[in-house]
């Protein structure tokens, strides 16, 4: 496919993109009738129902990106008429693609358009949670440095503390540190927080932040008390969290957090230096 040709009808694509009040990126099924080179809505609809059966299959819900909705169609007489159309967000478009006739040139271009654009988004909703996690890492240890100090004023030393935040990581996970450090393979030398997942982290950091307000609140002034109050927040934070189905010591280690945050860190770089892959 010539280059010209690549470029106009990704303008062309593009331009026929609009967005739900909310932000939702969709494009309407008559218009991608046509972009797709469709001359009849019957045949296009034909694709659709493929289309649906894939989006259904592959687990999502159908009717999160094939709604129905009217739209008004001008008449030769100048008159209006209401017509059937969709709503079809860009996964809904990329299975299209994938269930049209392939000899179209238009039907080529856009498998790899839309499946370009799809990877976009996924990456994009990727490093966002990445970031989640980096700044959920991050408060945690502020929090933690936070219930140091308030160890150290309250009862006047602060030795004892990474006992404490062992006997904290018992109550939450039902086993020690080390036995979940074994489980998830993290190094002797690094802290289990660096490989926990984002709703571990912020699990933790919820308990820690009810230990300090407590422990000022109640003027504790010994570090078993400190650490008798840590414990019984810990399994309240456990409790819930296996209410809602989530077992902590069952989950998956997460990746190294400091390595997710050397690669933002080299992907701002590189975005700095080549703005134009912004775009």
């Amino acid at each position: 496919m010539k280059t010209e040709l690549v470029y106009s009808l990704t303008q062309t694509f593009e331009g026929h993109a609009q967005q739900t009040e909310t932000g939702v990126e969709y494009w309407l099924a008559r218009d991608l009738q046509h972009l797709l080179g469709y001359t009849k809505w019957e045949n296009f609809l034909n694709v659709v129902v493929k289309a649906k059966t894939a989006c259904e299959v592959s687990g999502h819900a159908v009717e999160d990106h094939f709604p129905d909705v009217r739209k008004m169609v001008d008449l030769g007489s100048g008159s209006q008429r209401e017509v059937d159309d969709l709503m079809l967000t860009r996964y809904a478009c990329y299975l299209i693609a994938q269930n049209g006739d392939p000899k179209k040139q238009e039907i080529a271009f856009a498998q790899t358009y839309f499946a370009v654009q799809t990877r976009r988004a996924e990456l994009i909703e990727q490093r966002l949670l990445d970031a989640e996690r980096i700044s959920a890492r991050k408060k945690l240890s502020s929090t933690e440095k936070e219930l140091s100090e308030v160890i150290f004023e309250q009862t006047g030393g602060n030795q004892d503390f990474a006992l404490i935040r062992s006997k904290g990581d018992q109550a939450l996970f039902g086993k020690s540190t080390q036995a979940m450090k074994a489980q998830w393979k993290v190094p002797d030398n690094r802290p289990l927080a660096d490989f926990s997942p984002t709703i571990i982290l912020k699990a933790k950091d919820f308990a820690t932040e009810i230990t300090i307000f407590n422990a000022r609140e109640h003027k504790l002034g010994s570090e078993r008390a400190i650490s008798k109050e840590h414990i019984t927040n810990n399994e309240a934070v456990r409790k819930t969290l296996l209410e809602r189905g989530i077992r902590p010591e069952s989950l998956p280690p997460a990746e190294d957090v400091k390595k997710v945050e050397r690669r933002l860190v080299a992907e701002e770089k590189k975005a700095l230096k080549n703005p134009d892959a912004l775009d």
